[in-house]
């Protein structure tokens, strides 16, 4: 098949190309990079400012684009808002693909209209980025993502394009779970790919007599993450058991750097306000690292997964979190179980080459 996957998160999209091409599939990602991350892409749709002149040449590129965009088997979008225009000109060229091109997917890998109708709903979730319970999260970014997708064109656009594709894929369960109800018939759960060649696998030794944690915060984004939350609570514990742990913290460092510093720690703490470990995880883990994080039954569930638990899942509340951490050291010595653990639950869920085919299955059914 020829396939052309557009937009980027997380490196999902230039992952899943690896695995269809070495399935013998044509394959053509064409991105942004993923902005500042800038993952490999093979037709490069990066914005490189909003004044004028950068909004036409932006503009420019697309249209030259556009041609190359035709007469593929399969062509999925990362998002409604797949590139960085205004949602009505997202919305034209979603029909442009939909008329010269065979299927055409739409991914629900981030957020969305539907994700935050959920998350604010206090029905679909026992918590989110949004509220835990009855408390609201402290997050300044969260009234604007509110009028982004609930009171903005976004809303409307994100609407027609899920009644308009041949189907939705989520990523995680948090990112399946609002879309179940409109569009069940036409809804797959396909787990996040992950390259693990790219990835030097170890598990951990023991005996471990001092817990390595590891957090590493992005400036923009650690309150949506709970990052804040949960720096405390480690800072909290490393008073209470100096002898028995030490924190790292690393500060928006470039990638190559947080994973060198991350190789180093035994328990790598991820999102708090998640149901599903995210790409960051899923590296820690490949690599045998432990992870803190979001592991909530519903996604174990979700994956037919009984045997294989390796996530210390954090539920949303500084005490409890604090609690799960002192929970850790002094179960330290079942560290090295669940570092292989971590490595298996990859190798089974998340191959890249596994994805591949899962996708390929979902895209021939429809």
């Amino acid at each position: 098949m020829r396939i052309l996957l557009i937009g980027e998160y997380s490196n999902l999209h230039h992952t899943l190309s690896k695995g269809l091409k070495a399935l013998g599939h044509q394959v053509t990602v064409a991105s942004d990079g993923n902005v500042w991350r800038n993952y490999p892409r093979d037709i490069n749709l990066k914005r490189n400012g909003y004044g004028k002149i950068d909004t036409l040449r932006y503009g420019w590129d697309i249209l030259k684009a556009l041609p190359a965009m035709r007469g593929y088997d399969v062509v999925q979008v990362i998002n409604p808002i797949f590139l960085d225009l205004k949602s009505d000109l997202n919305l034209k060229i979603f029909r442009y693909l939909k008329k010269h091109n065979g299927k055409v997917f739409m991914g629900a890998y981030g957020n969305d209209h539907y994700w935050v109708k959920a998350c604010l709903d206090r029905k679909s979730f026992r918590y989110s980025d949004f509220y835990c319970g009855e408390r609201t999260i402290p997050n300044p970014n969260n009234p604007a993502i509110i009028r982004e997708w609930m009171e903005s064109d976004k809303k409307r656009v994100n609407q027609l394009i899920a009644e308009e594709s041949d189907g939705i894929i989520a990523c995680l369960y948090e990112y399946h779970v609002p879309y179940v109800k409109e569009f069940g018939e036409k809804l797959a759960y396909i787990p996040l790919p992950l390259d693990r060649s790219e990835v030097e696998e170890r598990v951990l030794e023991g005996p471990i007599d001092r817990v390595k944690f590891f957090i590493g915060i992005q400036k923009k984004s650690h309150l949506s993450k709970g990052t804040d939350v949960m720096y405390e609570a480690l800072c909290e514990v490393e008073k209470e058991y100096p002898d028995l742990c030490e924190v790292k913290k690393t500060v928006s460092v470039p990638y190559a750097e947080y994973i060198h510093l991350m190789r180093e720690s035994h328990v790598l703490i991820d999102q708090l306000y998640s149901y599903t470990p995210a790409m960051n995880a899923l590296i820690g883990m490949a690599q045998g690292l432990v992870v803190a994080g979001g592991a909530e039954p519903e996604m174990y569930e979700q994956l037919n997964e009984t045997e294989l638990r390796p996530i210390v899942n954090l539920y949303p509340d500084k005490e409890k979190v604090c609690e799960s951490f002192r929970q850790i050291i002094r179960e330290r010595k079942h560290l090295p179980e669940r570092s292989a653990q971590s490595i298996a639950f990859v190798k089974k869920h998340h191959d890249h080459m596994k994805v591949a085919q899962e996708y390929l299955a979902f895209w021939e059914s429809r």
